[in-house]
C-alpha cells in the first residue's frame, strides 16, 4: 500500500514539439498527485541538447517561478503553468537551432516524490524549410507534372518552328510554281505600276510647247 502510494503522481509531457527560429516554444507538462496541493510542490525542468551531454536545470518552481540566470536559456524561459490545475508547463522566448534537444519535467508533491519521467524533444527549424507536403499535394504533383511537362515540349517546338519559317521568309524564300499559282495575285500593286507608266507617257508625248 505504501508502495503504491508512493507511485501515485503522474507526469504527461507531449513527446515532440515542432518550433519555428524565433518564436515562441510552448512545453507542456501536465500532472496528477493523490496528494493536496502544497507550497511544498516543486517543479525542474531540465535539458540536454541532441548532441549529447550533461543535464542542466533551466527552471525550478517552488510557489513562485525561479527561471535560469546563466546558459543558453537565460532570460528566455517564461512561466505559463498553473500548479493548482495540474500544469507546469514553459515556454521558451525567441528558439534557436541551438535549442534543439530533450526536456524533462519533473514534479515532487510530497509525500508523492516519486513518478515516471517523460521526454519531450524540442525540433526548431526555420520557418521556410519547415514546409511539408501533404500525401494529396504531392499525388497531385505526381500526376500533373508529366502533363505539364509535354504542354511545355509541343510549346518550345512550335515556337521554333514558327522562328525557322519566319527566317526562310525575311531571307528571300523561293516558293515553287504551285506555291505561286495558289497565292493571290495583287492588283493594286499592278495598277500603281500602270499608272506611273502612263504618267511618264503623257509627259514625254505631250504636244504643248515650252514657251519661250
Amino acid at each position: 500500500s505504501g508502495v503504491c502510494n508512493a507511485l501515485s503522481l503522474e507526469i504527461k509531457v507531449s513527446p515532440k514539439v515542432r518550433a519555428f527560429v524565433g518564436e515562441q516554444a510552448l512545453l507542456k507538462c501536465s500532472f496528477r498527485s493523490s496528494s493536496p496541493i502544497t507550497e511544498s510542490l516543486l517543479v525542474d525542468w531540465t535539458y540536454r541538447p541532441l548532441t549529447g551531454g550533461q543535464m542542466e536545470t533551466i527552471f525550478h518552481y517552488r510557489s513562485v517561478p525561479h527561471p535560469t540566470t546563466g546558459g543558453r536559456f537565460k532570460d528566455r524561459i517564461i512561466w505559463v503553468g498553473n500548479v493548482a490545475n495540474g500544469d507546469a508547463s514553459i515556454a521558451i522566448q525567441s528558439p534557436e537551432l541551438s535549442d534543439n534537444g530533450t526536456f524533462i519535467c519533473s514534479v515532487k508533491n510530497p509525500p508523492d516524490v516519486y513518478h515516471n519521467i517523460p521526454q519531450t524533444v524540442l525540433l526548431v527549424t526555420e520557418r521556410g524549410l519547415a514546409f511539408q507536403l501533404s500525401s494529396a499535394a504531392l499525388l497531385s504533383i505526381l500526376v500533373f507534372l508529366p502533363s505539364a511537362l509535354v504542354v511545355v515540349l509541343l510549346l518550345v517546338r512550335m515556337g521554333r518552328k514558327f522562328r525557322v519559317l519566319k527566317e526562310k521568309g525575311k531571307c528571300g524564300y523561293k516558293k515553287s510554281s504551285i506555291e505561286v499559282s495558289d497565292e493571290p495575285e495583287h492588283p493594286d500593286r499592278a495598277g500603281c505600276g500602270g499608272k506611273l507608266k502612263e504618267w511618264c507617257l503623257n509627259c514625254l508625248d505631250t504636244d504643248e510647247e515650252d514657251p519661250y
